[in-house]
């Protein structure tokens, strides 16, 4: 069994953060089909460029996308290459939600 660490705990915590936020959510899974530039991103997922900007930023911050420049506009794709293939994991994964305490509007459970 794999000994797990302090860095691996942190990137699972970092990766949770990051899909707590339905944006987010939707931006990696759009980028794990293909690198985009963030107007495009914008665009395809009906936000406006300033939170695509904000969000974008907070995934960098994590370390699950990387910017890169090209020209005067930057493209933005997954950090790691495992990042798609678990992401299409966890899209396969049943998770068995208690109706009482999660909802569309927030989850209540202690």
């Amino acid at each position: 069994m794999e000994t797990v660490t302090l860095s691996h705990t942190a990137a699972l915590a970092r990766l949770g953060y990051a899909l707590s936020d339905e944006t987010r959510t939707r931006i990696l899974l759009t980028l794990r089909e293909a690198p985009a530039f963030p107007s495009d991103l914008a665009d395809a997922l009906g936000v406006s460029r300033q939170v695509m900007s904000n969000q974008l930023s907070c995934l960098r911050g994590c370390g699950l996308v990387t910017a890169v420049p090209e020209g005067r506009r930057t493209w933005y794709r997954l950090a790691d290459p495992h990042l798609a293939p678990a992401l299409d994991d966890l899209l396969r994964l049943v998770v068995d939600v208690d109706p009482t305490c999660c909802s569309a509007t927030g989850c209540t459970c202690s």
